[in-house]
């Protein structure tokens, strides 16, 4: 993994908020600072970290103030570490849970995380991706290669990323023409810990130009960890501006957690009498959980006896294109050409995803 370059911010709206009065972890937690490149605002009291709880970006509240912040009750936001010198105690972790901090964890252990959660800081302004969840409604209605399309196109005019939660799948990199390509895969991520970077996961991945793909290695056994998937979803979310999730049909814990993450979840339809009663059972699965939005792969019932079969509404109809295992086969992906149907099927659906609503991560 290559090492990401450092850019101070000085900006107080995106400084991360650093606090503590306990002199040798304010001054550990500087050090990791300068060695991701930024330039926190330090406060010393816990009132004084009330006037920063909600702009900063990232607050690190140090185990001697965390039991006083956590009396005054601040709104309740992400990005929020609870940080002690040493391991932490079990109080320490009470004070966690009234902050949500998504972690409490102690120095120096920790570091490495540390510095790869201020590392991110060093892209400022960049808002967070869309991230889109596919799922075929019933098997073989195409939801692999939509992913793949939709991160293709995605790719023509920002940063994207397409995730393989589907350990049976063939594999998305092969689907792309990526199978060659250097970087990390579920294999080696599902084996590491901590806090992974935006930057970190971008630059580690299989890529070809501004797509980036986080499959398996060919014949791999292994399967999906919670702590990984959570970590790589958060990452890539910070890192790219469209996050294309390819998620199986099983029935699992990790998979319906996965899907309720997604700012929407496309499921792909084949509009027959089995498809469509294969896609209604799904919906009924998910409902309460995740509410997919239906996108018709193909001719045949039409979008009334869809959304009445299912339940659920219709946000596209993506035209069947010839030669689309030819252009796999050949190492293209499925968007051969971005004027053909699926190209432009894809386009026209991501600038609809684009001016929705975005649901809470």
């Amino acid at each position: 993994m290559s090492k990401p370059r450092t850019t101070t911010t000085t900006d107080p709206a995106a400084a991360a908020l650093v606090a503590t009065a306990d002199e040798t972890l304010r001054d550990e937690l500087l050090r990791l600072a300068a060695a991701a490149g930024v330039a926190p605002e330090v406060v010393g009291d816990a009132a004084a970290v009330l006037r920063s709880w909600a702009r900063a970006p990232v607050v690190l509240v140090g185990a001697d103030l965390a039991a006083a912040v956590a009396d005054l009750a601040p709104d309740r936001r992400d990005g929020v570490h609870v940080i002690s010198w040493g391991p932490a105690e079990s109080d320490l972790f009470r004070a966690g849970m009234v902050l949500g901090a998504e972690n409490v964890a102690g120095l120096p252990r920790s570091e490495g995380w540390v510095v790869e959660t201020l590392t991110d800081l060093g892209e400022p302004g960049r808002p967070r991706g869309l991230v889109v969840g596919v799922m075929g409604g019933s098997g073989g209605a195409g939801a692999t290669t939509l992913a793949c399309a939709l991160a293709q196109t995605a790719a023509r005019t920002g940063e994207a990323v397409v995730l393989d939660c589907d350990p049976l799948g063939p594999g998305l990199d092969h689907v792309l023409g990526l199978d060659r390509a250097d970087g990390f895969r579920w294999d080696a991520l599902c084996e590491t810990s901590g806090r992974l970077s935006a930057r970190a996961l971008r630059d580690a991945l299989p890529r070809r130009g501004r797509l980036g793909v986080l499959t398996w290695h060919a014949g791999s056994t292994a399967t999906l960890q919670a702590f990984a998937v959570r970590e790589a979803l958060s990452a890539a979310r910070r890192g790219h501006d469209v996050v294309v999730v390819d998620l199986p049909r099983t029935a699992d814990p990790l998979v319906d957690e996965v899907a309720s993450r997604c700012d929407v979840l496309l499921l792909v339809v084949v509009p027959t009498v089995t498809g469509l009663a294969s896609a209604a059972r799904l919906c009924a699965r998910m409902a309460g959980r995740a509410a997919p939005t239906l996108v018709v792969r193909g001719s045949g019932l039409g979008r009334h006896d869809v959304a009445r079969a299912t339940g659920r509404p219709v946000l596209a109809t993506v035209p069947e294109q010839r030669r689309i295992a030819e252009s796999i086969d050949l190492g293209l992906g499925p968007v051969r050409s971005h004027r053909g149907p699926l190209g432009r099927a894809c386009t026209d659906l991501l600038a609809g995803l684009a001016t929705r609503p975005a649901a809470a991560a």
